[in-house]
C-alpha cells in the first residue's frame, strides 16, 4: 500500500485530506511540526510527502531540502502561498509539484499518482531501515557499511524493494529470479537465498523485520 506522510498543522486540513487519502486507497501518517515530521521520517518508510510550507517550528523549505537530500522521497508542496517566488524557490529544492490551497481533491488525487508514476520509473536508490541499494552502481550498504550479495540475492532483494508492501508468493518470486544466473531456481534453492539474505541484512536473521513472513502466503518488506 502507498504509504503518504502529511506534514501539516491545520487540524481541519489533516482531517479532511486523511479522510481522502484513506478513501482512495491511501496509507496515511501525519506530522504536525518539522521535529515530529523529522523523528517519523527516521522511523517509517513513505512513498510521498504532502508538504505545507507554513509550519509551527520552520519553514517547509528546509524540511524539504532534508527529505530530498536524505531520504529521496517525492514532495508535494501544500501552501496557501500561490505566488511565483515561492514556486520557483519550492522547485530548486527538488519539490516534485506544488499544489495551492484550497485545492481540488480529484485534482490532488491526479497530481499525486502523476508524481508516483513518475518517481517509480525513475527511482534508483532505495532505503528500507538501515540497508540503502543503490541500483544505479549495484551497491548494498548497512548501516553505511557496503555488503557483498550475489547476482540472485541482490535480484531477491531488488525485487522485494520495488514492490513495497506488498505479500509477494514464492511462485511470483520464482519467476522473477529464476533464471538470473542462467539456472532454474527451484523452491527450496529459494528457500536457501532468502535464508542468506536475511543472515547479511537484518540485524538478527532468526527475528526478521525487514523481509517478513507472511503465513501461507509469502514475504514482503515494508509496510
Amino acid at each position: 500500500m502507498t504509504h503518504i506522510l502529511v506534514i501539516e498543522d491545520d487540524a481541519s486540513i489533516v482531517k479532511n485530506l486523511t479522510l481522502l487519502l484513506q478513501d482512495k486507497g491511501f496509507q496515511t501518517t501525519v506530522a504536525m511540526t518539522q521535529k515530529e515530521a523529522l523523528m517519523i521520517l527516521d522511523a517509517q518508510t513513505f512513498d510521498l510527502v504532502l508538504l505545507d510550507l507554513a509550519l509551527p517550528d520552520g519553514h517547509g523549505f528546509v524540511i524539504c531540502s532534508t527529505i530530498k537530500r536524505e531520504y529521496e522521497i517525492p514532495v508535494i508542496f501544500l501552501t496557501a502561498s500561490g505566488d511565483e517566488g515561492s514556486i520557483v524557490t519550492g522547485f530548486e529544492l527538488g519539490a516534485d509539484d506544488y499544489v495551492a490551497k484550497p485545492f481540488r481533491p480529484l485534482e490532488l488525487i491526479s497530481r499525486i499518482a502523476n508524481v508516483l508514476r513518475r518517481n517509480k520509473s525513475e527511482k534508483t536508490t532505495f532505503h528500507v531501515q538501515n540497508v540503502t541499494v543503490d541500483s544505479v552502481r549495484a551497491t548494498v550498504t548497512k548501516a553505511g557499511h557496503e555488503i557483498y550479495l550475489s547476482a540472485l540475492e541482490y535480484r531477491l532483494l531488488l525485487v522485494f524493494l520495488h514492490h513495497p508492501g506488498q505479500v509477494l508468493s514464492r511462485t511470483r518470486l520464482l519467476e522473477e529470479i529464476w533464471d538470473i544466473a542462467g539456472e532454474f531456481v527451484n523452491d527450496n534453492t529459494l528457500t536457501v537465498y532468502i535464508k542468506r539474505l536475511r543472515e547479511k541484512i537484518e540485524d538478527d536473521s532468526q527475528k526478521p523485520t525487514i523481509i517478513t513472513t507472511v503465513r501461507g502466503l509469502g514475504y514482503k518488506v515494508g509496510d
